[in-house]
């Protein structure tokens, strides 16, 4: 969780933090308390980089290796179906 809240940032979690305290705050200045609800979200979204929003989607660390590509054409042996 530290690891996620301190690395990983960039200019939309910023804005989605940005913008996310501000609705919040506009919300609660109006009462309109179910903008309060949709600045949370969005304020959760860039603070713990959730969802994906302009493509920063987070997903866990992949541990499995690439697989190396080759320009060696394998033969295929087909069996004939009676």
């Amino acid at each position: 969780m530290k690891n996620r809240l301190l690395t990983g940032w960039n200019f939309s979690r910023i804005l989605y933090l940005g913008m996310g305290t501000f609705i919040i705050v506009q919300s609660i200045l109006s009462k309109q308390w179910s903008g309060v609800a949709l600045g949370a979200f969005m304020a959760t979204m860039g603070l713990f980089a959730l969802g994906c929003a302009s493509g920063a989607c987070f997903g866990s660390i992949n541990t499995t290796k690439p697989i190396q590509k080759t320009n060696e054409i394998s033969p295929i042996d087909f069996e004939e179906v009676k």
